[in-house]
């Protein structure tokens, strides 16, 4: 039996997550058989991923109805049944947490994207959510706006695990390590544990290809054919800049003391990695992201065609001149991928925002449903 790409991730250092969350998933036992199957090591969610899951399948119902019957109002039935799921995938994947010792095996949750402009916010929902869900492998997500890295910082000094969402940039993602670190120094300098202080910084991947190509069109149409050779290069070159900064930043005297004490490295989190265009290969942003200390979390139908044709190798690392090279030829063309890294984070903060609205509208219709029935 010919052996499978996605079982040999971890022998390379990486981490396979899935990004999905459904119900059936724990309830059919799917997660348990990917886990022993396919080597899954963890799951991630979002406000749309609840939102299709509680909008278009029955998993709900009897939830539902039972929450409508004792008169919850919309706040209790969007923990019971969010919370709720998080909390049992969390369960499934406490013995990889376990025989890790802290690595892996998280589940992320997110807080309200509405808070994502509100410090103070975030702090006091996230405490609330860890309280809840009360379980260790439980990732709290935080994006990496502004408002939110002050938030994260403070969230790692008092030991409470974040996944940092919604990176776009080089230049925030090392503010995102300098909040880390930070966070950690905090914690050590008042006798806090760091060995179980764990964090991943989720880099948005294909977004960036579909903002640049469609920009590169543009200035192809304006008389520069030459721009259009970089289409699809984008998003790779960007991570594998990332990854440099990652490797630069947890090393030397500083990242010593803290190692020393316990901590973790904060590892890159490729996101988005599902390929938008058609005309790319359906594993482009998981075959060209493979290295030590990262996790790719994929939507369901990379995963499976990873599974299918993925081909394992230590990728993350290679043609570092050719990235820089990618940006300077951006740059020639008159791209500016500052601005369009900004626009990004603006517009995934609108997206989640608008996903999460949506998810309480589902609720409350579903809620109004089940009361009706």
């Amino acid at each position: 039996m010919p052996s499978n790409p996605l079982a040999q991730l971890s022998k390379l250092g990486q981490s396979p997550w899935y990004d999905q969350m459904t119900r059936s998933l724990v309830s059919q036992g799917t997660l348990k058989r990917m886990i022993e199957e396919d080597g899954l090591r963890g799951l991630t969610s979002n406000p749309t991923i609840f939102e299709k899951a509680i909008s278009g399948s029955k998993d709900y119902e009897d939830a539902l109805r039972e929450l409508v019957g004792k008169g919850a109002g919309l706040a209790e039935i969007y923990d019971a049944l969010v919370v709720g799921d998080i909390a049992s995938a969390a369960d499934v994947f406490r013995p990889v947490y376990e025989s890790t010792n802290g690595q892996d095996g998280f589940v992320s949750i997110e807080v309200s994207p509405l808070l994502a402009l509100d410090t103070a916010g975030t702090v006091k929902e996230a405490r609330r959510l860890h309280d809840k869900l009360a379980r260790p492998n439980v990732l709290i997500k935080v994006p990496a706006t502004p408002e939110g890295l002050p938030a994260f910082q403070q969230l790692i000094s008092e030991g409470i695990s974040v996944n940092v969402t919604l990176i776009f940039s080089v230049e925030v993602y090392a503010q995102v390590v300098e909040s880390y670190l930070k966070g950690l120094e905090s914690r050590l300098a008042t006798g806090g544990a760091l060995d179980r202080v764990a964090s991943v910084a989720s880099f948005f991947v294909s977004r960036i290809d579909s903002a640049v190509d469609k920009k590169l069109e543009e200035i192809v149409r304006a008389g520069k054919p030459e721009a259009a050779e970089l289409a699809g290069k984008t998003a790779i070159a960007n991570a594998k800049l990332a990854y440099e900064k990652f490797q630069q930043l947890f090393q030397g005297a500083r990242w010593q003391k803290l190692a020393a004490a316990g901590a973790q490295v904060q590892r890159p989190l490729w996101a988005s990695t599902g390929t938008k265009n058609p005309k790319y290969s359906d594993v482009l942003y998981i075959d060209t992201l493979i290295g030590p200390h990262t996790v790719n979390t994929m939507p369901p139908v990379t995963y499976d065609a990873f599974r299918d044709h993925g081909k394992p190798s230590v990728t993350i690392t290679s043609d570092l001149p050719g990235a820089y090279e990618i940006f300077a030829k951006l740059k020639a063309v008159g791209i500016d991928l500052t601005a369009v890294t900004d626009a990004l984070t603006v517009a995934g903060v609108k997206s989640f925002s608008e996903s999460y609205n949506n998810l309480i509208a589902v609720i409350e219709r579903r809620r109004h449903e089940v009361a009706h029935v």
